[in-house]
């Protein structure tokens, strides 16, 4: 049974941008550490998600012996690339201030829930992407990039030009769930254009062989059946669905991946959770206290 920490909770600003500031929420085992740390990015489509989305998840992290911290960024008319610039200065602050979190710049992953899994994927590819690493951390600062550790996605939105065009389709065939009707609109309103969904998209990345950063460990936790993530691209050279077309693409460029099933009604569980940690700590290298 993994040990159970007693952890501390600290909301606090990391970036003032655009006249506006963006929170994190540090969840913080107690002890000496260092402890792994987790950034935790929320979902949303791109536009609506908050960093209260994590909190259940967080807190299983932190009683496992890990820094959870979510955070908000930039959505919806915004536009991309704002959101890569705020979580690409966020892993590097919490790099940069690892000692004080009790953590080290070496132990940062990330973690994310549908867009937000797309967008800690996408961060940690283009680490030193001029656009996302645009915003200066302090001067004072060490020197350090948004590369990570590894990353646990949940249910990704890992191809958001092949979502939008899934969501037309059966929008026009009038197949549409409608939960998921205005989902589109949503989606639109931050990547404003194709040639935007074409740039940041991890499955185009890899299959146009664009060079990378080194491809961190991942774990895909795929609920099945999904309409709006678990589908088959018909523009796809893979004969496969979007999760199992990444794997192989991610593979074939030298990443580690492996995708994990879960139950439809398993997505807001404690199980689930339980997944999440236990694949962050099993990165974690043994001098690490978790």
């Amino acid at each position: 049974m993994p040990a159970s920490h007693a952890f501390t909770i600290e909301d606090r600003t990391y970036l003032t941008v655009a006249g506006r500031d963006l929170a994190m929420r540090i969840f913080r085992p107690e002890g000496a550490g260092p402890f792994p740390a987790v950034i935790d990015l929320h979902g949303g489509a791109w536009s609506k998600g908050t960093l209260d989305e994590c909190q259940a998840r967080d807190e299983v992290l932190a009683r496992r012996g890990i820094v959870a911290i979510a955070i908000d960024f930039r959505q919806a008319g915004d536009g991309y690339p704002s959101a890569l610039a705020d979580i690409n200065y966020a892993v590097r602050w919490v790099k940069a201030n690892a000692a004080s979190l009790g953590t080290r710049a070496d132990l940062v992953s990330m973690t994310g829930q549908s867009s937000g899994g797309h967008l800690a994927m996408l961060v940690a590819m283009r680490p030193n992407d001029p656009r996302y690493a645009a915003i200066p951390l302090p001067a004072v600062s060490s020197a350090v990039d948004a590369s990570v550790r590894s990353i646990v996605m949940t249910w990704p939105v890992i191809n958001p030009l092949s979502r939008l065009r899934h969501l037309e389709r059966h929008a026009a065939a009038g197949t549409i769930p409608p939960q998921y009707a205005e989902i589109a609109a949503r989606q639109s309103s931050f990547w404003q254009n194709d040639a935007n969904m074409i740039d940041g998209n991890p499955m185009l990345i890899l299959e146009r062989g664009e060079t990378t950063a080194p491809l961190p460990p991942t774990l895909w936790i795929q609920s099945r059946p999904d309409f709006m993530h678990d589908y088959r691209d018909p523009d796809s050279p893979i004969d496969a669905n979007e999760p199992e077309r990444f794997a192989a693409n991610y593979r074939k460029a030298g990443g580690e991946i492996t995708i994990t099933d879960i139950g439809q009604n398993e997505r807001d569980a404690q199980s689930t959770h339980e997944l999440v940690a236990a694949y962050f700590a099993k990165q974690a290298p043994k001098t690490a206290a978790a």
